[in-house]
This record gives C-alpha cells, structure tokens and sequence, in this order.
C-alpha cells in the first residue's frame, strides 16, 4: 500500500470513529450490528463464519430504500442486500420473506429426494415466488417514508444473496449490488451487475420488444438503471428477476466477503474495499480500533463502518448498506 492509500485509509478509520461513537442506533438513518455464528460437526466446532458485521447509511437520500438480512437457512449461513428503487416497499418484502421463502424451496428439494441442492434452480425459484408476491401485495402498500412515491407496480429492488456453508459460497444475484470474495488477499466478484449496457443484457432486452436507452446513463426504456431486479412490474418482461448464480468453493484461502449495495460499489473499487477490510482486520488495527470505537462489537463491524465512511468521503450519493463476513 503506498503513502497516498495509507493516508486515506488512516484518515477514514478516524472519521468512521467520530460517527460509531455519536451516532444514535435507534435511527433508522444509521444502523449497525455484529455477531458471530458456528455449526457443530460431530465432536467439534466447525465456524461457518467467524464474525460479520453490517451498516446501513441513508447518506445524501432523503429516505432510506436499502435493506439488509442475516439469519439461518438450512446449514449456511445467509447474508443479502436488497437495493429498493421507486420506494422501499419491495426491499423491505424481501428483507423479511426471502430467507423464508429458501429455507421452504431447500426443505422441498431435499423432502423430493432429489439429492444435492442444485442451488441455481433453488435460487431462481425463490426469487420468482418472491417477485410475484410483491406483484401482488408489497407493491399496492406505501411506506410511511414513501408517501410521496408513485406506487403500484412501479417498486423494484436489486437483491444479492450470498450463502456462506462450510465448503462452498453461493451467491444468487439479481441487480447492481454485488458480492467480492478476498481469496489470499485478491478481490473475486462473485456477482456480476446487471446493467442495461452489458451486451447479453441489452440483446436480451431488445429482443423481448423492449430499449435501452441512454438517458443520464443507461436504463430500460430510459427508467431503470439495471436489467434485473424483484418488481418493477410495469417494466416486465424486459426486466426479469431471474437472478445469476456463482458456486465457489471455500477453502483455507478465502478471507472474508463484502457484499453491498451500489451506494459503495459506485465510488470504490473491489480492491480498494478488500484493501480497506484487510487493515481493518489485521491484529495490529483490530485493537487500535477497539480502543477508538467503544461502540463498535466486531471488526467486521467497524470495516462496514469504515467503508460507508469512504464512500461518503468520495461522494456516493446513494443510501450505502454494506456486509462485511470474516471467513478465515
């Protein structure tokens, strides 16, 4: 790392320090939390995830549209950020149905006798039944904080769901937020962004009747600035909530995982945030930060904070929610 990264490493480790300790964790503006969870195995422990920790910040947005999710599906450990857009009434549906809805297709796929999950059939199935379930009530209702929203069929988010088991890392991803694995200190993305431009996205797009358009960036019919995503209805079939699915296998090697919304994505880069994690969960800084941050419960935890703070510092304009995993 040279002088010039250093400084601005150094530099946001202090002001994410100043935020961890005034901010209120009862506003919804600011929040965050860390843990740790571990999966028996026989006559010892086995840790499915040493520690993680999260953040969500509203930043320059009047509401905050993001959403976060860890809990227990199956074996694994689940992990997802939903990206609302139009409103915050789908990524809050999805905040609390998605898990559920893949803890039931699992439980089904392994009641069928069908063998191994074959996780891309299992994903995009989960994805579809959460897509028509805001279709048909999530998008009908506002929020109180988006009272101001065109409703109906006009609510969207992006989701990326990353699974973390004991031997491998599935991501199903549908949007432009996305996952980067640190393997022996290289960044991996283990998603990739559904924009409108990519070439497969675009010629999927037309040839189902719809355009891409560049209007202050390339969006569908000029709207939307991503090709997937749950909802958005009124931009189907050209929009699909099919997600991408990634199996990666979990070795040794794989350091820990960021998993964010475009808030971060859009202002750092997949090495610089593993750059930034990688300090902040070094031995040496980890205590130096425990000393700073008395509000701050993991290193995850003040690595998702240090993040959101880069990503105000170089002017993200969006609401920023990041997933910092330790996998060791």
């Amino acid at each position: 790392m040279n002088k010039r990264q250093r400084s601005i490493t150094d530099r946001t480790s202090r002001e994410a320090a100043a935020i961890s300790s005034s901010h209120d964790p009862s506003s919804s503006h600011y929040s965050s939390e860390g843990g740790s969870t571990e999966e028996e195995e026989g006559m010892f422990t086995r840790s499915l995830c040493l520690s993680y920790g999260s953040i969500s910040v509203m930043g320059r947005r009047r509401n905050m549209k993001d959403a976060v999710s860890l809990a227990k599906v199956d074996s694994y450990q689940f992990f997802a950020v939903y990206d609302g857009h139009g409103g915050s009434s789908v990524s809050n549906a999805c905040r609390d149905r998605l898990h559920h809805l893949l803890e039931q297709e699992v439980e089904q796929w392994k009641l069928g006798g069908k063998g191994a999950v074959d996780w891309e059939k299992v994903m995009t199935a989960c994805f579809t039944k959460m897509d028509e379930e805001v279709g048909g009530e999530s998008g009908s209702t506002p929020a109180d904080d988006d009272t101001d929203t065109n409703w109906g069929n006009t609510v969207g988010s992006s989701a990326v769901v990353v699974m973390v088991g004991q031997n491998e890392v599935v991501v199903a991803n549908s949007g432009n937020s996305r996952a980067v694995l640190c393997r022996d200190g290289v960044a991996t993305p283990l998603s990739r962004d559904h924009k409108p431009d990519l070439p497969d996205e675009r010629e999927r797009v037309e040839a189902a009747g719809g355009r891409v358009i560049n209007w202050n960036g390339y969006r569908v019919l000029g709207v939307l600035a991503t090709s997937r995503s749950i909802g958005d209805h009124y931009l189907k079939p050209y929009v699909i909530s099919e997600p991408e699915v990634t199996i990666s296998e979990r070795t040794e090697c794989c350091d820990f995982l960021v998993i964010a919304s475009d808030g971060l994505w859009d202002v750092v880069t997949n090495e610089c945030a593993c750059q930034v994690v990688r300090r902040c969960l070094d031995a040496q800084t980890k205590r130096q930060l425990s000393e700073e941050m008395s509000g701050s419960s993991s290193a995850p935890a003040n690595a998702a904070a240090l993040l959101a703070q880069l990503a105000l510092a170089r002017g993200s304009k969006d609401n920023i929610t990041i997933i910092v995993a330790e996998l060791g």
